[in-house]
């Protein structure tokens, strides 16, 4: 780390700490001796979406949390509670260490958490996602939650 005050290319770390979604370290320059606090960010190769027709593109926080919003109007739900359960989506990507992921995936584990949070939002997003062709499917999965409820 190049030291902001002499411009020597070497120091040392003192102290690193977590802050938020940042690293921050407390930093001695070898040559001065003065010291410095850099703050670092941990840098993630993007997460690719393998579509249902084979295209792929770059995993949109934004679109998934759409999707909950949609799922949850008129819903008594917070939205930082939708925010989290995207950032928990994503970050169970991430930590499953693959880089591609097929949307099923996506969607599976986006009912996973939207059961917990609410039933109606829940069956909202299933209808979408599992494209309900009639009421009868719609019964079904009605069903399939009445029966974990009780």
């Amino acid at each position: 780390m190049k030291c902001p005050y002499c411009g020597f290319n070497d120091s040392k770390v003192l102290d690193s700490r977590p802050v938020e979604e940042k690293i921050r370290r407390r930093r001695e320059c070898l040559n001065c001796q003065r010291r410095f606090t850099t703050y670092e960010e941990v840098e993630h190769a993007p997460l690719i979406v393998i579509k249902k027709d084979k295209t792929r593109e770059e995993f949109n926080r934004e679109k998934l949390l759409t999707s909950f919003r949609r799922a949850c109007v008129k819903r008594d739900i917070p939205y930082s509670l939708l925010e989290k359960t995207v950032t928990d989506i994503e970050q169970d990507l991430l930590f499953e260490g693959d880089r591609e992921i097929p949307s099923y995936r996506i969607g599976e584990l986006a009912m996973k958490k939207l059961v917990e949070i609410d039933d109606v939002a829940y069956v909202r997003f299933a209808s979408v996602y599992k494209d309900f062709k009639d009421i009868d499917t719609f019964k079904l999965e009605l069903d399939n939650i009445t029966k974990k409820i009780n």
